[in-house]
């Protein structure tokens, strides 16, 4: 943009508006990849679906499979306990594996089931709990089916913006340790490692890619207002300073700071390069 790294007669010239206007530019861009990524994030959660009380699969010869539970069935109750979606199914297996922990049972938990079938009977089952092979916790042996109801488009929406809001505190985390040491520059990639992790995504399918896209965008929005020369984010301490001190710092001291940052930036880039070709081809 005009008057962005140097001086402008021009009124209209970036340097030439008003801090406010000014600082707006400068967070539109940051901001719209993370709406970006939210709204990339959105789409996943919605082709998905959400997961529903109705079952897609029954492990196979395991006790409730034996007691007689199938696909298709909507499981309505456990030992009582009314089930309204599916995280109730996982917060009841939850108590019963700690319950069980305090317990001296030897023998597997029993929970009664209530479901009703395809045809709309309402059957009531005991089935035994079976032990996880991935984490020994005793489960039930069942999987959801996941479905698109009503209001999930708009619900899906609100699970974006809180996997995002999860995925940019890691990346602060990340950050925080590359600066005290905690992580190794080493974890960082760049346009090879990028390329890389795009042709890994589209093996497993669509969603993955964008995914990962998402991950891309918001990873671009959160460094690119990071306070440092070069980047949005130093601009912007740079216009906040000036707001409170005038013009004491002119736009061409500015344009120098920023100019050393892009080469230290270049820089990292440069290296981070030579460490993706030992990583990723030279392997």
């Amino acid at each position: 943009m005009e008057g962005e790294d140097e001086e402008s007669e021009d009124p209209e010239a970036f340097n030439n508006r008003p801090i406010p206007s000014r600082l707006l530019v400068l967070f539109a861009g940051a901001l719209m990849n993370i709406l970006l990524a939210v709204v990339l994030v959105w789409m996943i959660f919605f082709s998905l679906g959400e997961p529903s009380t109705y079952l897609k699969t029954v492990i196979e010869d395991s006790p409730a499979a034996q007691a007689g539970l199938s696909s298709g069935d909507h499981i309505l109750s456990l030992d009582g306990t009314k089930i309204k979606k599916w995280e109730d199914i996982n917060a009841f297996i939850a108590e019963v594996n700690k319950s069980y922990e305090k317990s001296d049972a030897k023998v597997p938990p029993v929970v009664k089931i209530e479901f009703e079938t395809a045809d709309g009977t309402t059957k009531t089952i005991d089935a035994k709990m079976i032990q996880s092979e991935e984490t020994g916790a005793y489960i039930i042996g069942i999987t959801p089916e996941f479905r698109r109801g009503g209001t999930y488009f708009f619900r899906s929406f609100g699970e974006g913006v809180l996997a995002c809001g999860r995925m940019m505190k890691l990346m602060y985390q990340t950050i925080g340790d590359l600066f005290t040491g905690k992580a190794g520059i080493d974890q960082l990639t760049g346009p090879i490692g990028i390329v890389t992790a795009v042709g890994e995504s589209a093996k497993g399918g669509f969603v993955y890619v964008v995914q990962l896209a998402a991950l891309i965008s918001l990873n671009l929005g959160i460094v690119n207002l990071l306070p440092l020369p070069a980047l949005d984010g130093g601009r912007i301490v740079f216009l906040i300073i000036r707001l409170f001190t005038g013009k004491r710092i002119s736009e061409s001291l500015e344009a120098k700071i920023h100019l050393v940052g892009i080469l230290l930036l270049f820089a990292l880039m440069i290296y981070i390069t030579v460490i993706d070709v030992d990583r990723f081809i030279l392997k």
